[in-house]
């Protein structure tokens, strides 16, 4: 295991599993989360999906888990070939595995030197290196706006621009450097990690997997089923807050001819953080958010 799981008691009581049950993980990863589950699940069954090949070292010789190496985007069509349909519950933890962000040759981080990589799945799609060095200007000033939420965006998309017509920007260092005096002094980390979000968001579709994932929920689970998502910054809790109230995006919600909501979920409490002592023992969880939905 290469991963300490984020807020490991709030996401598995959250789950509320049930002996006998189907769960879904869908974020494997170092397989913290899905240990726990299995731990409770009795005879049931456990199918945990992660689009990391690297995350499939982690599956435990154990014959009540199913793993696939493929993105939860896809997980409605996967349940139905596997006939795992409905579930009881589902875990999504949207966060960057330890290991991504330690591993140097993955491009996760800014504390390792390393290729602008960033991709989960390896094997496919484009490399954040080809975002900084083909985008043009106003597409790049546009991701570090929205996914990175950062104020400097066309300064940022600029700064690359002008540089890269000398030579192309090949590593996290390289970057790093190019950016370096437009970092606000003192909240430098931040910024680079606003900086590096807004790739790793545009290079793996994030957002767009999270809606796919979260409008196929209601048809997966079974009545009462729940789903526990923890999400590490605002773009991703939008979603999932507003989505759980109101069963879209925009999270306003529909009403019947009778004036009640139409929503296939329901909120379960309020949002839950890590408390102070688990932010010490694992700083990842300093930005974690957790939220839980059940099916009505």
């Amino acid at each position: 295991m290469y991963h300490m799981p984020v807020m490991l008691e709030a996401a598995i009581e959250g789950l509320s599993i049930k002996p006998g049950g189907i769960y879904i993980d869908a974020t494997f990863g170092g397989g913290g989360h899905a240990k726990e589950i299995l731990n409770r699940l009795g005879d049931g069954r456990l199918v945990a999906f992660d689009q990391d090949k690297e995350a499939e070292r982690n599956v435990p010789d154990d014959s009540r888990i199913t793993f696939l190496n493929h993105n939860f985007r896809y997980m409605e069509n996967f349940l139905t070939l596997y006939s795992c349909l409905p579930v009881d519950g589902i875990l999504a933890d949207l966060g960057v595995s330890s290991y991504q962000l330690d591993e140097a040759s993955r491009g996760f981080s800014t504390r390792h030197s390393g290729p602008l990589d960033m991709r989960m799945d390896k094997s496919s799609g484009i490399t954040a290196r080809e975002v900084v060095n083909i985008y043009e200007h106003n597409k790049l000033a546009e991701i570090f706006n929205i996914y990175g939420e950062l104020r400097q965006a066309g300064k940022i998309a600029r700064h690359i621009e002008t540089y890269r017509l000398q030579k192309t920007i090949e590593t996290t260092d390289e970057l790093v450097k190019v950016l370096s005096t437009l970092a606000p002094r003192g909240k430098e980390n931040k910024f680079f990690a606003q900086v590096f979000q807004a790739l790793r968001i545009e290079v793996n579709h994030e957002l767009e997997s999270l809606k796919e994932l979260l409008t196929q929920c209601p048809g997966m689970l079974k009545p009462g089923g729940r789903i526990v998502v923890i999400s590490y910054h605002s773009l991703e809790d939008r979603l999932v807050k507003n989505f759980f109230r109101a069963g879209n995006f925009l999270g306003e919600v529909g009403k019947d001819f009778f004036g009640n909501p139409v929503t296939p979920l329901k909120p379960l409490g309020k949002s839950q953080v890590a408390s102070n002592e688990e932010i010490i023992r694992n700083p990842r969880a300093r930005s974690a958010r957790l939220r839980i939905a059940e099916k009505k």
